[in-house]
């Protein structure tokens, strides 16, 4: 994979001025974007993947990417499908078009969550202040993705690249997460 993983679909919010900016690291609000989770069984993955256009994978922690499309593997049955902001109408209908004859659930969570892009050569430092994993790339190499807690806040993190990282929580928790994050970053500046 790419160092430039998801740099078609997430992208800085332009309207946002940047959350964090110092040497080694930066972080910076995405922009918004269509998040669906999908519960599926194995048997509907290839016509989810079709109508959506981009395969689901099954293997846990992964993820597979198109153009401006990403599949995000949630768990055993979950996966979580990321877009366009304003493709959301047509993802949906094409998805619940092809799966409508088969048990599914689809469900638009675009508003429950808001994601920042952590980059830079202290982004492992940083996200390490408050998740307890190891994010070397030979394990945890660019196209993984694993839900954790940052502190007391659940969160979801997706290596997008050799140094960047999408960390996503729930809009209620973002402001806890990022200003622990920018807390920690002040650690670092003052090292």
């Amino acid at each position: 994979m790419s160092d430039t993983l998801a740099n078609d679909l997430i992208t800085p919010d332009a309207d946002a001025a940047p959350l964090l900016n110092q040497p080694g690291v930066s972080m910076l609000k995405a922009a918004p974007i269509t998040r669906l989770s999908l519960r599926a069984r194995e048997a509907t993955l290839k016509d989810a993947g079709s109508a959506f256009g981009v395969e689901l994978p099954v293997k846990p922690m992964t993820c597979n990417t198109g153009q401006k499309r990403a599949v995000l593997w949630m768990g055993p049955d979950e996966w979580t499908l990321l877009a366009p902001a304003d493709d959301l109408k047509a993802t949906f209908d094409a998805i619940e078009g092809k799966l409508e004859s088969h048990p599914h659930a689809l469900v638009d969570i675009s508003e429950r969550s808001e994601a920042v892009i952590v980059s830079g050569e202290k982004a492992v430092w940083l996200l390490n202040t408050g998740i307890f994993i190891d994010f070397s790339l030979e394990t945890f190499p660019v196209g993984t993705v694993t839900r954790t807690i940052f502190h007391k806040s659940p969160v979801m993190v997706w290596r997008t690249g050799t140094d960047t990282f999408v960390v996503e929580a729930w809009v209620s928790f973002m402001d806890y997460v990022s200003g622990l994050l920018v807390q920690s970053a002040r650690e670092l500046e003052a090292a």
